[in-house]
């Protein structure tokens, strides 16, 4: 091969190995060219997210409840489990930069009435700590009483009444904002306790003070609490992770020295998100153990109870009552947008005579769905259906069940 054609072939092989890349370039660049295309198309097609009319409403509704800009507000918080439907309103106003004064009052189907007013310091101490002084009256026209005990009868239902004056002041400090939340309350409370409405349903026709403690009493109570908690959620009112561990001690002082007790409360609560919190299993449990002063009763409307929109949602209000209970609950919740979420729950309790018998045989338990409807921080609607061994109930609730 001459010197010729060596050069050609050298100047052949160089351009077969240079045609794929110009090809590749070429490809390239044809592909940039259409990605470029599809970006400017879906620029031209971005509109700003509309909130739906649901998410509109949860977003108003937060900004005039939780932020401040309402002095007029719905107050549904009934003067005793049970009351029915509740029509309320109040009025808050600032008297300083953070603290204000709340006067609200409500009327409930049955009868029964609440009034109050409250003066709040949410930032004492560099933002540390909360207090709450609140003095009200509240009369209840007609609460229910089944009896005591986990095996009482839906058919033994009867009634009785109470009215109440009462004062209450509660500091709760977080020393470290990590976590850590101490509080203490102290309160003064006069029951007194009445027949109920109707005859035929009277607590007084089936009762008397020797068969159960506090019927037609009247109690001067002198109510003081400790408590201790670790609180890891984003908001008490509404939260997709995090939990909550405390115990709150009671102590109840009858000034007549009759109806004088103490009591320990042991509650938890966990989510555990899912999915990016897309789904939440929540779970929650509570303890509460009561002791009575030595030659003292506890009444038996100061008893621990279970039963309505907050615990067994499935029974009536108070359905069950006696000196100690345990509740289980678990929801699985589903997100369908920012503002509404879905759940499937399961509750299982019961009440007891003593603290040794607060196991897991005999539990009554109820299923059900619902929805919650919700901003950032807080719940203002929660609808749940539930279905138990004695019925359906439907529950309308203005705050988050745990």
């Amino acid at each position: 091969m001459t010197s010729i054609d060596r050069i050609l072939t050298v100047a052949l092989l160089a351009a077969g190995l240079a045609s794929p890349s110009a090809g590749q370039d070429s490809q390239a660049a044809t592909r940039a060219a259409v990605i470029e295309q599809e970006q400017q198309a879906k620029e031209a097609a971005l509109r700003p997210y509309a909130p739906s009319p649901s998410e509109r409403f949860v977003e108003k509704a937060q900004d005039l409840l939780v932020d401040g800009g309402l002095h007029w507000h719905p107050y549904l918080d009934p003067a005793a489990t049970g009351a029915g439907l509740t029509i309320g309103v109040g009025y808050m106003q600032h008297v300083s930069a953070y603290n204000l004064i709340d006067v609200r009052g409500n009327y409930s189907l049955n009868g029964s009435k609440r009034a109050e007013a409250e003066f709040t310091a949410p930032r004492l101490f560099k933002r540390r700590a909360k207090l709450s002084v609140l003095g009200g009256w509240r009369e209840a026209a007609e609460v229910g009483f089944y009896g005591l005990g986990n095996d009482s009868s839906e058919d033994d239902e009867t009634a009785f009444s109470f009215e109440q004056p009462y004062a209450r002041a509660v500091l709760t400090v977080t020393p470290t904002r990590q976590f850590l939340e101490l509080g203490g309350s102290v309160e003064w409370a006069q029951w007194k306790v009445g027949r109920g409405k109707g005859d035929e349903r009277s607590i007084a026709t089936r009762y008397t003070p020797a068969t159960l403690a506090g019927i037609g009493a009247t109690v001067d109570y002198l109510h003081s609490q400790a408590s201790v908690a670790l609180d890891y959620r984003p908001s008490p009112g509404y939260s997709r992770r995090g939990g909550y561990l405390g115990v709150t001690a009671h102590d109840f002082v009858d000034r007549d020295g009759e109806f004088g007790f103490r009591e320990v409360d042991y509650e938890v609560t966990q989510h555990l998100p899912i999915l990016r919190e897309a789904w939440v299993i929540s779970l929650h449990g509570l303890a509460t153990t009561t002791h009575s002063k030595s030659g003292e009763r506890i009444p038996f409307f100061m008893l621990p109870a279970l039963g309505g929109g907050s615990n067994l949602r499935g029974y009536g209000a108070l359905r069950f009552r006696d000196r100690n209970r345990l509740l289980l609950q678990a929801e699985w919740r589903i997100m369908a947008n920012r503002y509404m979420d879905t759940a499937v729950f399961y509750d299982a309790g019961k009440v007891a005579a003593r603290a040794a018998q607060l196991d897991f045989d005999g539990m009554r338990s109820d299923y059900g769905v619902g929805f919650r409807f919700h901003g950032p921080f807080f719940t203002p609607l929660r609808v749940d259906l539930a279905k138990s061994r004695e019925g359906l109930s439907l529950v309308l609730a203005t705050a988050a069940v745990f």
